[in-house]
Parts: structure tokens; C-alpha cells; sequence
């Protein structure tokens, strides 16, 4: 299929937030990029970060724009900071922190695109005014290959 060159304004994003003050602003979806990629810019609060999971159909870019981040992959963490980036192969077990003293601003690039689907669904169960039924977010995770692995708290990087 033929693309068409995409120009997107930074206020243009769809706007995602997470308990804590953290946020995904989805710049480009898959369905603007015929299922190619998709494109978030993310703040992250101070010691902050998902749970350790793995995708099952994505490979992930992280780009740091702003910040000091640890990444968890392959049985260690590696530190980044900002102007550094970070490729994380679909099927490779992982997490990352904010290890900095303030928000953390990066951008992820998934190839294929589907990760914004699951982030648009997850952020909705988030918001809800009760607590979100975790059963529905294992549900949601499951339905676009991601898996959260439990006992984060053992992979946590020492302070």
C-alpha cells in the first residue's frame, strides 16, 4: 500500500494518563501507518515505571529525550540517560524506572503498531472512578500479546 508522508504537531497527540502523573501521548497509530509502527512521547514521574512484562508481537524503540532511566532486561539493569536509547526485541522479559529526580520524558516506537491499541484500552480501565478490575487489565493485556510477570518487586533496581 502507498503512504502518504504524515506531519504531526506536537500538541496533536492522543493524550493517555496513568496513575502518578505519568502519560503517553500517541503521535502516530497503527492505523495511520498501515499497522507499520506506532509512536508515543511519554513522561515518566520520579520512580516510576510499568511492571516487568514481555510483548509477544512487538519490538520496542525507546528514544530519551529527558531524564535518568534503568532498564531491566536479560537479567540486569543498564542505566540511560538522556540523548540514549534503548531497543528491546519482542519476547525479551522487561521493565525500566525514572531513577531521576524528575519527569523523565522519552519516546517509544513499536514495530508493528498494536502497543497503542493496548495503552488506549489499559489507561480507560485505569481511569475508572473505582478500582480498576485487575482481572479485565490481565484481559486486556492477554488480548494484544503482552504478559506481566509477577514479583517486580525482586527486580527492582537497589537503591
Amino acid at each position: 500500500m502507498q503512504q502518504n508522508p504524515i506531519f504531526v504537531q506536537p500538541e496533536a497527540g492522543k493524550n493517555l494518563h496513568f496513575p502518578g502523573g505519568d502519560m503517553a501521548s500517541i503521535m502516530l497509530s497503527g492505523e495511520q501507518t498501515d499497522r507499520a509502527l506506532a509512536v508515543a512521547a511519554c513522561t515518566q514521574a520520579p520512580d516510576s515505571g510499568p511492571p516487568l512484562h514481555i510483548h509477544k508481537n512487538e519490538d520496542e524503540l525507546f528514544l530519551l529525550a529527558e531524564g535518568h532511566y534503568s532498564f531491566f532486561a536479560e537479567g540486569r539493569w543498564v542505566e540511560v540517560g538522556a540523548g540514549g536509547l534503548v531497543y528491546l526485541p519482542k519476547r525479551i522479559a522487561h521493565c525500566y524506572r525514572n531513577i531521576g529526580t524528575t519527569t523523565g520524558r522519552h519516546w517509544v516506537i513499536t514495530v508493528p503498531s498494536g502497543w497503542e491499541l493496548f495503552m488506549t484500552q489499559y489507561a480507560k480501565e485505569l481511569a475508572k472512578p473505582d478500582d480498576p478490575d485487575q482481572n479485565r487489565m490481565s484481559e486486556i493485556a492477554r488480548e494484544h500479546g503482552i504478559e506481566f510477570i509477577d514479583g517486580l518487586e525482586s527486580f527492582r533496581q537497589p537503591r
